[in-house]
């Protein structure tokens, strides 16, 4: 009798330390459960360099959403966002793929307007601004830096 208890016991245990792990992994992981929290909405870049799929997206400061996934059409960067169904855009926010620090990580700026119509769930944003490409700009500057000083470029031939 006293066995079959302990063996009880233990059994209630491991059901709540299944459950406490279930429900962190729930909330942590920001799976949602009982559908979804979010909608759909996408931008247009004309380069989504170093962006990808589950980066922030952000208002002020504040992170109200992920990105989906980034695809290619019409030869730019069409990139999906799952929106936080609290946050209501109005159809002229403006998205602008930014940097966290010097080389750190990529996020989505969400700037939104003053419209009075919001964005429905599957709209795309036309305003955006493509991430700035810090190698490139340090490439143009040296070697601007290295031309001889009377050299011109292709333009100015002498």
């Amino acid at each position: 009798m006293k066995e079959e208890r302990m063996e009880i016991l233990v059994g209630v245990f491991v059901a709540i330390g299944l459950a406490a792990l279930a429900y962190l992994s729930i909330n942590l992981g920001r799976l949602p459960v009982f559908g979804p929290k979010t909608y759909a909405i996408k931008a247009v870049f004309t380069s989504s360099s170093g962006l990808k799929d589950g980066d922030t997206i952000e208002i002020a400061g504040v992170e109200v959403g992920k990105v989906a996934g980034i695809g290619l059409k019409d030869y730019n960067s069409v990139v999906s966002m799952n929106i936080d169904s609290g946050i209501k855009l109005p159809d002229d926010t403006m998205a602008s793929i930014r940097t966290r620090g010097i080389i750190g990580e990529k996020f989505i700026k969400l700037s939104p307007g003053g419209s009075e119509t919001a964005l429905r769930p599957g709209e795309t944003i036309i305003n955006t601004e493509s991430s700035i490409d810090i190698e490139e700009l340090v490439s143009k500057y040296i070697f601007s830096l290295s031309k001889p000083s009377g050299e011109k470029g292709v333009e100015g031939k002498k």
